[in-house]
């Protein structure tokens, strides 16, 4: 049965094919969103700005300009959460639309109950708000955070943080020093109906070393417990002793 919260919500659907989003569209009514629907990337634009969707799912395939060009272009002016409808097999679709900032992706075909799960899932951690610390961590010299404003620091340069690799950089450093388990943190960041899809986490890692880490290759901040988990250094630890010294 449809809540009052869901009900409120609205999806607008991409796709070129009629049976593609029909079958959609009637899935998702039926759970209580209110949808609409565009067939092309430039019908999408026109309908982002008139309807302001709470979520977009979009096809990589289009007529005009594909899924990805019609992401990137919604990128340049809102985090509005994309999830990305991909051909079965096209691995490296996923993970192109996943570097565009899509917040996940569904490969076609799908029943109806992966789709709405997928759906409420992606709206659940956009609209979960952010747990304050009230505190801006230093963690050494060059890196800074202030989770208060979202805000991470790089050589006192602010760096672009997307709202997954924050979600996933603040369980990391909440936990500092302990090793946090693939399955927690793909269940605090993503959602429990993502336990077993370590691939999300392994991409987000290498996408916040790329921002954060001197080296990359050679990680200080997060580190790699083989497999059990990540473990962010443990800063405070290394502080206090260094203040007793």
């Amino acid at each position: 049965m449809a809540t009052s919260t869901s009900r409120r919500r609205r999806i607008l659907v991409v796709d070129d094919e009629p049976r593609m989003i029909h079958f959609i569209r009637l899935n998702l009514e039926h759970d209580g969103f209110e949808v609409y629907q565009a067939t092309s990337g430039i019908k999408t634009l026109d309908q982002f700005r008139d309807q302001l969707p709470d979520l977009i799912l979009l096809d990589v395939m289009m007529p005009d300009i594909d899924g990805f060009e019609t992401l990137r272009l919604i990128r340049e002016i809102s985090n509005v959460p994309v999830i990305m409808l991909t051909a079965k097999g096209d691995e490296d679709d996923r993970v192109k639309g996943l570097e565009l900032g899509a917040d996940d992706y569904i490969t076609k075909p799908f029943s109806p109950r992966e789709l709405v799960s997928r759906v409420r899932a992606v709206l659940r951690r956009t609209e979960m708000p952010g747990t304050p610390t009230h505190e801006e961590i230093q963690v050494d010299d060059r890196l800074k955070i202030d989770f208060d404003r979202r805000e991470v620091w790089v050589e006192d340069q602010l760096i672009k943080i997307r709202p997954t690799e924050y979600r996933l950089l603040y369980h990391l450093v909440k936990n500092a020093g302990w090793v946090v388990p693939h399955e927690q943190l793909l269940a605090k960041v993503w959602g429990y109906e993502y336990r077993e899809e370590t691939h999300y986490l392994r991409l987000y890692i290498n996408y916040l070393r790329k921002k954060i880490e001197q080296d990359p290759s050679n990680p200080q901040y997060i580190l790699t417990e083989r497999g059990v988990g990540y473990r962010f250094i443990d800063f405070r630890r290394h502080k206090n002793k260094q203040t007793h010294d």
